[in-house]
């Protein structure tokens, strides 16, 4: 682990749990299941990758854009800021 970075243990349990679900959805499609059930599967697994992007989204605000913003660093927050607006841009786009 980085000490610089925040941990980020319990989003890697729920990143197990998907993987899982994952690997259920590929056995599913090769046991030819009813194509709504591996469907649902799939949906529950996006749904559970957006609360992992979540939690991860607000430690980064909480802890590493705030630690920021306290600092005296111009260079720094303008430096949170693009990475913000990035991420917003990319995740409008998918």
């Amino acid at each position: 682990m980085n000490p610089k970075y925040p941990c980020h243990s319990d989003e890697l349990v729920r990143l197990r749990r998907i993987e899982g679900q994952i690997r259920g959805a590929q056995k599913m499609v090769e046991l030819g299941r009813y194509c709504v059930d591996i469907l649902r599967t799939l949906n529950a697994a996006r749904g559970a990758i957006r609360k992992v992007e979540d939690q991860i989204l607000k430690r980064h605000l909480d802890g590493c854009v705030t630690h920021a913003f306290q600092s005296s660093s111009t260079r720094e927050r303008g430096k949170k800021i693009g990475e913000i607006l990035s991420l917003i841009s990319d995740f409008r786009s998918s």
